[in-house]
């Protein structure tokens, strides 16, 4: 099997910006093998109006000329729950980053703007999903007729066992466990890079050393890696959401397998668990591929090497 992808794949990101999201946005825009026609910020690792904003400022920094229409303000049923704490009041704390000169589009929904994209590709869409699922959510609701057009749906987000949100819920899935059901429940072709798997790649000093010497790019994620609590800048960062665009690009270095994924919804203490049945327990067909392990140096190469390519 080839390391890469054959052909440009147009894809839609759905996203919380946040600094691990900063760097899966600049991979993803920076690939030869992939065309991101839309990026839709969502509220979840901090508030809306500043996941725009980083969306606006990570896009102005690269140059890159992406429609970015801005999603929900907060989950479909639930309290919005953000995660200042680990990635900054802002979400992106750090660098002075450059007036943003995009300007979002309000003129319709991320739904609506989704619809567009998929019913008008070429070639079937990648969805890349590196926030809470809300939007998914609400385009697969209002616009089903679109789904065979829809290549996959590729996902950061679950726990193997215990979470970062609850006891046994992760983030992106936790924050809205009613949308997250909605999309496992899809019969989309879905992926997913647990939450687990950021922990094992983690980007060690001497990488985070390297980057720092690619020119105003390396600055940049430097000085943003400085200031992220995701992990430890010493002891090693946790890029979670880098590993959604390496399944996309790169898949030949994780082990998958494909299992049953069930959202739980009802349950007063487990509310956004994701029980991904490694054994077999539920009984159910499969609905989702899970990566379960990925190889640390074969990403950390191609995470360098790809952080080297956004500076071209």
């Amino acid at each position: 099997m080839s390391n890469t992808i054959s052909k440009k794949s147009p894809v839609i990101i759905s996203t919380d910006p946040g600094i691990d999201d900063a760097v899966a946005i600049a991979l993803a825009t920076a690939s030869d093998n992939l065309d991101v026609q839309l990026i839709c910020p969502v509220a979840g690792n901090v508030g809306l109006e500043y996941t725009t904003l980083n969306t606006q400022k990570i896009l102005t920094f690269f140059e890159k000329n992406i429609r970015i229409v801005p999603g929900s303000r907060q989950p479909l049923l639930r309290q919005l729950k953000d995660a200042s704490s680990v990635h900054g009041k802002t979400g992106m704390e750090g660098y002075d980053f450059p007036e943003p000169t995009l300007v979002p589009d309000t003129s319709v929904t991320a739904a609506q703007a989704m619809h567009e994209v998929v019913t008008t590709s070429e070639f079937p869409v990648t969805l890349i999903v590196i926030g809470p699922l809300t939007d998914i959510a609400l385009y697969i609701h209002q616009y089903h007729q679109d789904l065979p057009n829809i290549d996959k749906v590729v996902m950061m987000g679950g726990a193997l066992g215990r979470g970062n949100f609850g006891v046994l819920s992760e983030f992106n899935f936790g924050s809205d466990p009613e949308a997250a059901k909605i999309v496992f429940q899809s019969g989309l072709n879905l992926q997913v890079v647990p939450m687990e798997i950021g922990r094992q790649a983690k980007i060690m000093p001497a990488t985070s050393a390297k980057i720092k010497d690619f020119g105003k790019v390396g600055d940049m994620f430097y000085q943003l890696f400085s200031k992220y609590r995701g992990g430890s800048f010493r002891t090693g960062l946790n890029m979670y959401d880098a590993l959604a665009v390496a399944l996309v690009l790169v898949p030949d270095i994780f082990e998958t397998v494909d299992t049953t994924v069930a959202i739980e919804t009802q349950g007063r203490l487990t509310a956004g668990a994701s029980l991904i049945d490694l054994k077999g327990y539920l009984h159910q067909e499969a609905n989702a591929t899970v990566a379960i392990s990925v190889d640390l140096s074969a990403f950390e190469d191609w995470f360098v090497r790809a952080i080297q390519e956004t500076n071209n």
